[in-house]
């Protein structure tokens, strides 16, 4: 059922676009510069549009709490086939052994798109990875509860791709024009209290930017 080896081990990724959420993409006309990358990473099944923040996709993250929404997939599959329908032909990436509690739900949504969308494959998290990447942040001085899924694959990103290209990652409320921003792009839900520390993670994307490991956008696409 699991892959004997890593999917991209034999083949760099390119130029890839790390595409978060967060509302400074909003009326960014971003989506052409982000569809014209390589490889297009997104997160947690958002909407997508071809003007902000575009729509090729090439990994989609999936968090297993979203996962249980979809009710029992093996009964009616069809909300959540048609769900990731929505991002073509993108591998679908699942945490699903960082909690107990989430990985049979992860195991369900591979056994039912496996036969129903196998050109859509399903792959897991390996969970000594994350935890190699918690205490390698723990050692550099990042203290947070959890790393951000975010974070985490612009991790992934900068060991995979030969550029990578970060858009959506703000932790703020007011741009660099000083204008207001929602916390999503699609709505201003704000995040949960105590799991990540989005400030402290995106000095850390700044330091990366200014030493030239990767390219945080900011500011509107041209």
């Amino acid at each position: 059922m699991l892959p004997e080896e890593f999917p991209w081990s034999k083949r760099s990724l390119g130029h890839c676009a790390v595409v978060g959420s967060g509302g400074i993409l909003k009326n960014s006309s971003c989506g052409r510069e982000i569809d014209s990358a390589d490889y297009v990473i997104r997160f947690n099944m958002p909407p997508v549009n071809d003007s902000d923040v575009g729509l090729k996709t090439d990994l989609l993250t999936v968090n297993p709490s979203q996962l249980k929404r979809f009710g029992n997939m093996k009964v009616n599959p069809d909300p959540l086939v048609q769900r990731v329908s929505l991002y073509g032909n993108s591998s679908i990436i699942v945490p699903a052994f960082a909690f107990s509690a989430y990985t049979q739900v992860a195991i369900n949504t591979l056994k039912v798109l496996r036969p129903i969308r196998p050109h859509q494959r399903v792959v897991f998290f390996s969970p000594s990875y994350l935890k190699k990447l918690a205490g390698l942040w723990k050692g550099r001085g990042l203290k947070v509860f959890r790393l951000s899924t975010g974070f985490m694959l612009i991790n992934v990103a900068l060991e995979l791709c030969d550029h990578v290209h970060v858009y959506g990652f703000w932790p703020f409320g007011i741009n660099l024009q000083q204008q207001e921003v929602p916390h999503h792009y699609f709505d201003n839900v704000g995040p949960k209290r105590g799991f990540h520390s989005m400030p402290k993670e995106f000095l850390n994307l700044l330091q990366f930017h200014s030493q030239g490991a990767l390219t945080l956008h900011l500011q509107p696409c041209s």
